[in-house]
């Protein structure tokens, strides 16, 4: 079964999560991740239903609102964040909720959340996927802005999510952190990165990490997790070349997913 690639609603920022739908369904995205974002159209769990339903694109995962910018989307409790878009996730058809590390300044919600995503995912039967993060950097100094740490591999998660520009703006190889998490790699954010201390989110192939590698890895191991096109467009001059962004990234990655035949 070949690995499905579906497109990030942040890969059409500043257009909102109607915009990519339509783009996924024109383009030929297998499936649609909703980046719970400001956006109210991505909070509305009906919205997006009748999205999925016009344009014949499922809705494959939910990212709940665990960034910095949006600490004031669903309200400022982490936890009540997370159960949302668990719910979200399970009414919408979809298997799998991506969900951050806290931050440092979340001690409360830090304390107990390896078990904590545990007792969701199980509680609501879809899989929470805890995405590699990076440390922050500036004036040649190094935060560390996470708990209980960036890096997931070495924690008690049950699944994981490989961003790619994460793992290069923390100086890591993504086919190595690939290796690292194993089994327990669930989902992939497919980007690229130059290992700027700014995350990036380059189309995949437009940066330094070893994305090709990375993608025939999985194809060639029977990894079963879906591919997410989460870039950054924004700096686009408008609709169409946003749209020959997200088409070129597909491309890219059905490519690179392509099983060699036997010799």
């Amino acid at each position: 079964m070949p690995v499905a690639v579906t497109l990030s609603t942040a890969s059409v920022y500043p257009q909102g999560a109607a915009d990519a739908f339509e783009m996924a369904a024109r383009l030929g995205y297998d499936g649609v991740e909703v980046m719970v974002w400001t956006d109210p159209v991505s909070q509305d769990e009906d919205a997006i239903a009748e999205l999925s339903d016009h344009f014949g694109v499922p809705v494959t995962s939910v990212h709940a609102p665990t960034l910095l910018l949006t600490q004031r989307v669903w309200g400022r409790d982490p936890w009540a964040k997370v159960e949302r878009a668990a719910r979200m996730a399970k009414g919408l058809g979809a298997g799998t909720v991506v969900v951050h590390p806290p931050f440092r300044w979340q001690k409360e919600y830090a304390t107990g959340f390896e078990a904590g995503v545990r007792r969701i995912a199980q509680a609501e039967d879809v899989t929470l996927v805890v995405e590699n993060m990076y440390p922050w950097r500036a004036g040649g100094r190094e935060f560390a802005a996470y708990l209980p740490s960036w890096d997931p591999c070495d924690r008690d998660y049950d699944a994981l999510l490989l961003d790619v520009s994460h793992a290069a703006t923390a100086g890591t190889s993504c086919l190595e952190m690939a290796q690292r998490m194993g089994d327990r790699l669930r989902h992939l954010h497919l980007t690229d990165g130059n290992g700027s201390p700014k995350d990036e989110h380059l189309l995949p192939g437009e940066g330094s990490q070893p994305v090709a590698e990375l993608l025939a890895h999985l194809a060639a191991t029977g990894w079963q997790g879906d591919a997410c096109v989460e870039v950054t467009t924004r700096t686009s001059r408008g609709p169409d070349e946003r749209r020959a962004a997200l088409a070129s990234a597909l491309a890219f990655a059905r490519r690179h997913l392509e099983v060699p035949a036997p010799a």
